[in-house]
């Protein structure tokens, strides 16, 4: 199944790793997704020849983009909020790194131009989305970095991360839109796992997954018990018709009632 990318389950080597291009020759998403590894004390340093943003997984890093510099820190993607720079076409950034240093790299195909932007933690909100929904089943964490709401109009690329409890749901109820979207996993157990809804196709995704998801599948998640579950999802704006909300499957949209009731045992006398 192409649209479950499975070959980076033994990890990422140094360097940069591509896992999905835009412009692939099928299953074409529109998205360009890699993985830089930089080792401590190495400087990196590119131009970007189309949008691009760099979102910070794990270590120490001074960036420099359009004359201003910050430093980025992350040790946990579970416990910790997102850094991440997100720049246009024929942009320079410069990557300093205070120790081994772990991006995922988003691309679209857009020439347009706009400013820099740079999101520190303090700029994305820990939203705690389905607290009490359907008994506390659905309370994930949505982090969105940046989407229609904050970026520039030229901007065609829309960037978040979800955690998913052990044992619980995300993305949920399911849920669909017309554009494109890609999904990156990672858990807080190397034996950990989740499922991926595409529609009535389900696939068992894994540390370093990777999933396309394509209109109008579908596509709630859920993490086994005992296993956190993060994703990063991007997706890609379409031509005249920009993301800015999902649209919920009607069969479940019940399940988001403050008063939604549902079966659960009774407790049994003692």
């Amino acid at each position: 199944m192409t649209v479950h990318l499975t070959q980076n389950r033994s990890g990422f080597g140094p360097g940069l790793t591509e896992i999905t291009r835009f412009g692939e020759a099928q299953d074409d998403t529109g998205i360009g997704l890699a993985v830089l590894k930089i080792a401590a004390g190495k400087t990196y340093e590119t131009t970007a020849d189309t949008e691009t943003a760099w979102l910070l997984m794990d270590g120490k890093v001074t960036a420099e983009v359009g004359g201003r510099t910050v430093e980025f820190e992350r040790t946990s993607l579970f416990d910790e909020s997102s850094s991440c720079v997100h720049v246009a076409t024929r942009e320079t950034v410069r990557f300093t790194c205070h120790s081994d240093v772990e991006f995922t790299v988003y691309t679209v195909d857009n020439q347009k131009p706009f400013d820099p932007c740079i999101y520190m933690p303090t700029d994305v909100p820990n939203e705690h989305r389905g607290a009490g929904q359907v008994g506390g089943t659905c309370l994930r964490f949505v982090r969105t970095i940046f989407d229609n709401n904050n970026s520039d109009p030229n901007t065609e690329m829309v960037l978040g991360e979800v955690i998913t409890m052990p044992g619980r749901w995300s993305s949920y109820p399911p849920h669909h839109h017309p554009q494109p979207e890609i999904y990156h996993y990672r858990f807080t157990d190397p034996r950990g796992f989740g499922h991926a809804e595409l529609a009535d196709d389900v696939v068992r995704v894994r540390q370093f997954d990777t999933v396309k998801i394509f209109p109008p599948n579908d596509h709630a998640q859920c993490a086994a018990p005992g296993y956190g579950m993060y994703y990063a999802w991007v997706i890609n704006h379409l031509p005249g018709n920009r993301y800015t909300v999902p649209e919920f499957n009607d069969e479940h949209i019940w399940t988001t009632a403050d008063d939604a009731k549902f079966w659960s045992p009774k407790v049994a006398d003692e």
